[in-house]
């Protein structure tokens, strides 16, 4: 079921908010920059995203097409979210669950989570070695 969540980042600077199913897969992704930074995120559409505060504390990343957007505070460097329009279910937010408040170690631990393999743009299957994600 949708709920409103908030997110921050570890600093505080950056807080959204996000109508985000819980009950549906988050995603591991093995490209060079989720394997990196050990983003984990959870799917909000368009309309339930919005940035409650630090909209100027944020920098913004971008690489290959350019299309998907890598958001993260510029004092403590979290990546609270990103944006993306070339994605297999079309324009999204990955919300960062690690940066979700008020889940519990338990709650985290329930999540569905779907591994991807982002690194050879094989985007509906998981990658052969998926462990450490």
């Amino acid at each position: 079921m949708p709920t409103t969540h908030t997110a921050t980042c570890h600093c505080g600077a950056v807080e959204v908010e996000a109508t985000l199913d819980l009950s549906q897969p988050t995603y591991r992704c093995n490209c060079s920059i989720c394997r990196r930074t050990r983003f984990w995120p959870a799917v909000a559409l368009p309309g339930g995203f919005r940035i409650v505060r630090g909209q100027s504390d944020l920098t913004r990343y971008t690489f290959g097409t350019h299309k998907n957007h890598h958001y993260f505070c510029r004092h403590c460097g979290v990546r609270v979210f990103g944006h993306g329009t070339d994605t297999p279910m079309g324009e999204m937010y990955g919300v960062n669950v690690g940066c979700i408040n008020g889940l519990t170690d338990e709650d985290l631990a329930r999540l569905a989570v779907v591994r991807v393999d982002g690194l050879h743009d094989q985007w509906q299957q998981a990658p052969a070695h998926s462990g450490y994600l």
